[in-house]
């Protein structure tokens, strides 16, 4: 079994989640249990994954968790454009995530 502890990806993935926390603080109360709940949950699932798959008992099982870590990585990239597109922050405030947004999608040991 694998310490996820120890991966500079989950690290990395788990500073994204509490940056996601933060911004989404100001995003408009109407939205709380619509898109802010959904970019919470899409930003958790990343290091969550990567927990999970650390669990698992093969490097194929380990893999396919990373995949799903990566959508959710995805999935979190896409919401933070459509918060600027629909004015709730700007790419300015959202520029610093970027790095993390890429660093997540490659793994390294």
């Amino acid at each position: 079994m694998r310490d996820y502890k120890k991966y500079d990806t989950w690290k990395v993935a788990h500073e994204l989640v509490k940056e996601i926390y933060i911004v989404s603080e100001n995003f408009p109360k109407s939205e709380l249990f619509g898109l802010t709940s959904q970019i919470r949950r899409a930003s958790v699932s990343i290091p969550t994954n990567i927990a999970e798959g650390c669990g698992r008992s093969t490097d194929k099982e380990f893999a396919r968790f990373l995949e799903i870590s990566i959508g959710s990585t995805n999935e979190t990239e896409y919401l933070l454009l459509l918060f600027c597109d629909l004015g709730f922050t700007s790419e300015d405030k959202l520029s610093s995530l970027n790095p993390k947004f890429n660093q997540t999608k490659t793994y390294t040991t």
